[in-house]
């Protein structure tokens, strides 16, 4: 079962600092990451990153920096339609499946879910087992395991309010 996370719990206010203050990026490294140590210890991806970040948020030149950042969120019978912004050429799927999304209903207990992308920008989530979905989390682990990108982009993707 889906557990809640201190790690995951840094993130959400990181994303949430970039959305209030001017001029802030956040580089998105889960697919990086290390296990045991929040710190990543492969520092060139995140330099990378963050140089992409640079470039649009200061430099202002039309590069697409950040992986996915969800939209908007509906809910609809039996699912939830996650619709996403910064997808390049389309949402894709390494590796396989879909992993690391779990939904809740109203007693707000997440279990694990299927999710699957819909055309170019959405993902549908559901689980037979929360039957009136009310939210959804991906990847709120400290180590989590998630493959949702935008084509060709690194596997990290910013999902505001857990």
């Amino acid at each position: 079962m889906p557990t809640e996370s201190s790690w995951a719990s840094v993130r959400e206010a990181q994303l949430k600092a970039t959305q209030i203050l001017p001029n802030v990026g956040m580089a998105v490294i889960t697919d990086v990451g290390d296990q045991y140590n929040i710190h990543p210890t492969q520092k060139e991806p995140v330099g990378e990153r963050l140089a992409l970040a640079a470039r649009a948020i200061a430099y202002h030149q039309p590069v697409e920096y950040s992986g996915p950042v969800l939209k908007l969120a509906t809910i609809e019978p039996n699912q939830i339609a996650l619709t996403f912004d910064h997808v390049g050429g389309g949402l894709e799927a390494r590796d396989g499946d879909l992993t690391g999304f779990a939904v809740c209903g109203p007693d707000k207990k997440f279990v694990w879910a299927t999710a699957v992308i819909k055309g170019l920008d959405q993902v549908l989530v559901f689980s037979a087992e929360v039957p009136h979905p009310i939210a959804v989390r991906y990847g709120w682990a400290n180590y989590p395991v998630v493959n949702l990108l935008e084509q060709g982009g690194p596997a990290c993707i910013t999902f505001p309010d857990g």
